[in-house]
């Protein structure tokens, strides 16, 4: 590619959100494949540094600090829970709170006690790889735009993909009516309070609700929304057992990747982990899904007012997500219980840092820098028009 098709890939602009999307996945399932507290902490700082550094002003941009907070809210809870109900093990007693008895029915449950170092530091562990995923599905949510997320819906999905766009258009449509109704009744000196001014604002948000949805109706039908090409039965139902099966898969190796220690019987083949069966049922389901979605795609005619492209950078950002989650899953299978990725909470030593693991998290980090800077929002404005002398 020569110099200026490269300079063109980095123009500012906003990224496929399906990028963002697989990127935050893959980061997800390494922070679930660990209770290190260092790598957890290193996975939470790369995903906050890309969202600091690639983050648009939209309001939906907002979304990490929510997610944020409801990170720390989950681990100070599954630190104060372990601690005050669950039994406490250990030698480090930290405080020493008066134990309230307990019927035998709640056996396994207690209330105070002494609370040790030892289990605070595990609940802590198992809380943040929690609050970490968490972070990660929120940096997602703060880099993908929802309406080009919804855009980009396979055509099998493009019914839901419209409903939902319509739903999230009308919900700020339908607070701008009420607050609008209310103004009005303020300024004729109407009640705009209590049950009889909530009764009369409902009506009239109703009936521009209705009239909304009819001039919706109207104008998707004008555009062929909802044409379809006759389907035979057997086509229908290939994809019906494509998209379960898939989805069912997928479901049983995300649980195989998150707990790696069940075992299933196998038949002849005696037990088989579900570790070590997780990530092949992962990728059956998503080739199954992918195939359902196309075979059911296929009856949809349907056309994209200037799609998003998804070219170098798009391709780099997920790369990086998946490349950050092979790096977890190789550490843990190389290594296995020894590999640093599950210390044992139980010696209060700090744990160490695997290798590969720590240059899955470095190969995160490359959407912040080697991606196109979000646009400037500020270059869209209208200029304010001089004042006359």
């Amino acid at each position: 590619m020569s110099l200026p098709g490269v300079a063109r890939l980095l123009l500012p602009r906003q990224l496929h959100p399906v990028a963002w999307w697989v990127w935050a996945l893959g980061l997800a399932a390494a922070a679930g494949r660990t209770t290190n507290v260092l790598l957890l902490v290193l996975l939470a700082a790369a995903a906050g540094y890309v969202v600091a550094s690639r983050r648009t002003a939209a309001p939906w941009a907002r979304a990490y600090g929510v997610f944020l907070r409801l990170a720390v809210t989950i681990v100070v809870l599954r630190v104060v829970l372990q601690s005050l109900l669950v039994g406490s093990g250990g030698a480090t007693v930290l405080l020493d709170l008066p134990e309230i008895p307990l019927p035998g029915w709640m056996a396994g449950v207690k209330l105070g006690g002494p609370i040790t170092a030892e289990a605070a530091y595990g609940a802590f562990g198992d809380g943040a790889k929690l609050a970490v995923m968490l972070l990660c599905f929120g940096a997602a949510n703060a880099l993908a735009s929802p309406a080009r997320l919804l855009r980009a819906l396979p055509r099998a999905l493009h019914e839901l993909g419209v409903a939902v766009t319509v739903a999230l258009s009308a919900a700020p449509q339908l607070v701008t009516a009420v607050a609008r109704v209310r103004r009005a009744r303020r300024l004729r000196a109407l009640p705009v309070k209590g049950l009889r001014g909530l009764l009369s604002i409902v009506v009239p948000v109703l009936e521009e609700a209705l009239d909304r949805s009819l001039v919706t109706a109207a104008a998707l039908d004008a555009r062929g929304y909802g044409r379809r090409e006759a389907v035979p039965a057997r086509r229908r139902a290939a994809v019906h057992l494509l998209l379960l099966g898939g989805l069912t898969a997928v479901v049983v190796g995300l649980y195989g990747l998150l707990d790696s220690s069940t075992t299933i019987p196998a038949g002849r083949l005696g037990t088989v982990t579900t570790g070590g069966a997780g990530p092949v049922l992962l990728v059956l389901g998503l080739v199954g899904c992918v195939a359902g979605m196309r075979l059911g795609g296929s009856a949809v005619r349907r056309t994209r007012y200037r799609p998003d492209p998804f070219v170098a950078p798009e391709w780099l950002t997920a790369l990086s997500g998946i490349a950050a989650a092979a790096c977890f899953l190789l550490t843990g299978t190389l290594g296995g219980p020894d590999a640093g990725l599950t210390p044992d909470p139980w010696s209060l030593q700090l744990p160490g840092l695997p290798p590969l693991a720590v240059a899955g998290i470095v190969l995160a980090l490359l959407p912040a820098h080697l991606t196109p800077p979000p646009p400037d929002e500020s270059d869209h404005q209208p200029t304010p028009a001089r004042k006359q002398p």
